[in-house]
């Protein structure tokens, strides 16, 4: 099966590349006008066979019959017969001719007594004698309206359905195919159940989302509309208005002023027109065109006959774009026609009857668009052109009909007509034999397509896009810009020619049909209530979210690690930063810390070098050294949090951070308990007098930082800190930073420092009037109280960050209260050593305390 569905479309390539590569055009002049005469009328023909030879003086006489209003369907029908006569092999010795009813088109009353009379003299026909001059059976070919086509179907199916057959070469409709009802009626044109598909396929390729139908309310239009709801739901396009044109004239013109309103009104620029040329819609569409609506139509072929009185001017990009069924050209028929009468079938009369087929190449380089070719000039240049004619969707039906009507005829006679005739009986019985074996006709056609009368039997669909403009001076101009085929899969069944269209129109886009704008990429689609699915609002992706499409219901947040860039079109990944040594923040905080923390040893290094001076003992020595070397590690610390954080340094940071200032503060708060007993207890007989000369004070130290190692180990169990990505905080950054861990720990951490140093900052409050040499307790108040300032202020400057600015506050904290700390204890006194040495000294001690008690006993 594969196999043979290979070769077939092998075969087929050779027929379908030229239509890809040999685009047509088309050019025609008419009479503008707007009479009843330009509607397409209803032809109906008889067609019989004989055994005698037809020559061409035949079709002459006959066609000088015919009146000139839609001549090409007799010239039509008379090129297939002459076709087919011509042929060998087909119909050998029996020639085809035609004859229509008296009064030419649309005469039924005519039609109608000619059958009468036939079916009532054919009752009298008597035993064993045949009276008629053949036994042939007659054929009616009738259209291309389908109105025509119902009412003779009804007269044969009700009086002569054993004389007569039917085929019709009008569009094909719905009410003609029941067989019950019409079972001697065919239909040469294919449905139209891709058609609704091709319209769709076309507005995805232009981008139109905003259509406007209007469409004649009967059975074929509901069907249609039935199939284009269907697909245009699919694609999500919408509605601009649907106008259901009534059949009926009255009904039409009481609502004639709405019509015209909601085309006028709407913001559409392209409108679906789907009904019969010779209906109501047919006279709405005129009068719209000719009150000035500037619109692209779409239609079907059947369509390009309807002129106004005002056509379009030359620099309008509105149009008729026009689905037809796809069928090869005909060729020599312009010839055949213009060897019946040279004089008559002139080509400027061709060309008011009928589309010429013209070499766009040619016209293209005359000029820079085939619209701007029409004037009076091109006009004369068309009329001495030698162009072909082209072959409407009527005129090939009819070809078609003809055709099927000799393969049926040439398969009935081979097998059953050399059979004895029956009593005459076989003048009844022929057409229920042709009729029997039209049903099962199928052939290949002389120009290669394939013809099926098996309705059951579902033909893939191919159609012509053709683009028609009406143009003054009375010239149209149809130019072929694409093909719609079922054969080929979903995605790729339209395909259109742009160079054809930029070619004809100077641009290769169409007018745009949208209710709404696109939202380009960084936006989405957002629908009020009550509106059309097609109608909407363009709103922003929110914040850290991204579309890089167009059109999009909803935007998409970016991973955490990436971030919207400033259209919000895409996801950049973030850049990984932490306090680092290399920038600016991270180098100078680094290096204010080593600077404090080699200021701090070059203090202790005076103060082991002066250790036996007054100032150096009267501050309880050991006390200062312990106190300096705790400082000289609080200004370390910082380091542990500026670089890349890790695990160890993670947990070090905070640790290392509470033991530390930990013994620095309950340093603090001995030194304080030392001075307070020094001054307080030191009287004979006083029990407080063992604790300072035990040198109990000291413990403190030990006992409180052995309370907060504790605290520490509890953190470090159950919540210890970890490395946390904050990938909020900053806009397109991703922040490393020591997650706390446990929050209750910290500020437990941190709480249990303020207890201390609440505590030491009471104590040395207490002590700040006694009679210190040196001032120590007052010294000891100012640091408490900065100490205490710095970290109440730490609190809600932390809480109001985040992300890096959180580690540097931590860190300035850290170094503000360290310096603090070393700037009102140490400072001074270095500054006696160093550059007071004559007040570090016993003697001067000795006068300074007697001038002090002196001023005592005075105050008193």
């Amino acid at each position: 099966m594969f196999t043979l569905i290979f070769l077939f479309l092998l075969l087929n390539i050779p027929l379908l590349m030229p239509r890809f590569i040999y685009p047509t055009c088309f050019w025609r002049m008419k009479q503008n006008n707007d009479k009843d005469a330009d509607l397409v009328k209803d032809c109906t023909f008889i067609l019989t066979s004989v055994q005698w030879p037809v020559e061409r003086d035949y079709f002459n006489n006959i066609l000088n019959m015919q009146p000139t209003e839609n001549n090409q369907f007799a010239l039509a029908l008379a090129f297939s017969i002459n076709e087919i006569n011509r042929n060998p092999d087909l119909l050998p010795n029996i020639s085809l001719v035609f004859q229509f009813p008296q009064g030419g088109c649309k005469n039924m009353s005519q039609l109608h007594r000619r059958l009468y009379f036939s079916e009532e003299n054919n009752n009298d026909i008597l035993p064993n004698y045949i009276c008629n001059e053949d036994t042939t059976c007659i054929v009616l070919l009738t259209g291309p309206n389908w109105e025509t086509s119902a009412m003779v179907g009804t007269l044969i199916n009700l009086y002569i359905s054993q004389q007569l057959l039917q085929l019709t070469y009008g569009p094909f409709h719905p009410f003609l195919s029941n067989r019950e009802q019409f079972p001697f009626l065919y239909q040469m044109a294919p449905k139209d159940t891709s058609l609704a598909l091709g319209m769709v396929s076309l507005m995805l390729h232009f981008n139109w989302n905003w259509i406007g139908v209007a469409i004649s309310d009967n059975d074929q239009g509901t069907q249609f509309l039935s199939h284009l709801r269907r697909e245009m739901e699919q694609n999500k396009i919408c509605f601009a208005f649907l106008n259901m044109i009534p059949v009926e004239m009255h009904l039409f013109r009481a609502r004639a002023e709405v019509y015209y309103n909601q085309i006028m009104t709407s913001s559409t620029n392209v409108v679906i027109i789907y009904g019969d040329t010779d209906s109501t819609l047919a006279v709405g569409f005129k009068r719209w065109k000719s009150l000035g609506i500037q619109r692209l139509w779409i239609a079907t072929s059947q369509w390009d006959d309807t002129t106004i009185k005002a056509d379009f001017t030359l620099n309008s990009t509105y149009g008729t774009l026009a689905f037809a069924h796809h069928h090869a050209e005909i060729s020599h028929f312009k010839s055949f026609v213009q060897t019946l009468n040279p004089l008559k079938y002139s080509n400027e009369y061709l060309a008011r009857l009928e589309w010429m087929k013209l070499n766009c190449d040619i016209s293209a380089s005359k000029c820079k668009t085939l619209k701007n070719c029409i004037s009076n000039t091109s006009v004369q240049w068309l009329k001495v052109q030698s162009l072909d004619m082209a072959f409407s969707d009527n005129s090939y039906d009819i070809y078609n009909a003809v055709y099927t009507v000799a393969h049926a005829l040439h398969e009935m006679i081979l097998q059953v007509y050399n059979q004895p005739m029956d009593n005459g009986k076989e003048y009844y019985d022929h057409c229920l034999k042709l009729n029997s074996f039209l049903r099962k006709t199928h052939f290949i056609n002389p120009v290669g397509e394939r013809v099926n009368m098996n309705q059951k039997e579902k033909l893939q669909e191919e159609y012509d896009i053709f683009q028609i403009w009406n143009f003054p001076y009375g010239v149209g101009l149809k130019v072929k810009i694409g093909e719609f085929s079922t054969y080929f899969p979903h995605n790729q069944q339209l395909h259109l020619y742009e160079d054809m269209i930029e070619q004809s129109t100077g641009r290769r886009q169409m007018p745009p049909s949208v209710c709404s704008a696109d939202c380009g990429p960084g936006f989405r689609k957002f629908w009020q209530e009550g509106m059309a699915a097609c109608c909407f609002d363009c709103h922003s992706c929110p914040q850290n979210e991204v579309s890089n499409e167009t059109n999009v219901d909803k935007c998409v947040r970016c991973p955490e690690d990436q971030y919207a860039n400033r259209e919000q079109k895409q996801c950049i990944p973030k850049a990984v930063v932490f306090l680092n040594y290399k920038e600016p923040l991270g180098m100078v905080l680094a290096l204010v810390a080593s600077c404090f923390s080699a200021f701090t040893t070059v203090v202790l290094g005076v103060f082991l070098k002066h250790h036996d001076t007054p100032i150096v003992k009267a501050n309880n020595q050991n006390l200062s050294y312990i106190l300096l070397i705790s400082l000289i590690f609080s200004f370390l610390c910082p380091l542990l949090f500026i670089g890349h954080p890790n695990s160890a340094t993670c947990v070090m940071q905070q640790v290392t951070f509470g033991v530390i200032f930990t013994v620095a503060i309950s340093t603090v708060l001995a030194k304080t308990v030392t001075v307070l007993l020094a001054f307080k207890v030191t009287a004979p007989g006083r029990r407080m007098r063992y604790f300072l000369v035990s040198g109990a004070p000291n413990y403190i130290i030990t006992i409180f930082t052995l309370i907060q190692i504790i605290f520490c180990v509890i953190w470090l169990r159950f919540s210890p800190p970890f490395i946390e990505n904050d990938a909020l905080s900053e806009h397109g950054q991703i922040i490393v930073v020591c997650n706390k861990g446990s929050v209750n720990a910290f500020y437990s951490v941190l709480g249990y420092h303020g207890f201390l140093a609440l505590a030491s900052f009471i104590v040395a409050f207490l002590a700040r009037n006694l009679p210190d040499t040196f001032n120590e307790a007052k010294l000891l108040t100012f640091s408490m109280l900065l100490f205490c300032s710095v970290w109440v202020t730490f609190i809600p400057v932390y809480h109001s960050t985040k992300g890096k600015v959180m580690v540097v506050v931590e860190v300035l904290s850290i170094l503000i209260s360290s310096a603090g700390l070393l700037g009102c204890i140490f400072i001074p006194k270095c500054y006696i050593i160093l550059l007071r040495p004559e007040r570090n000294s016993t003697q001067e001690l000795k006068e300074r305390n007697s001038v002090q008690k002196l001023r005592e006993k005075r105050s008193f």
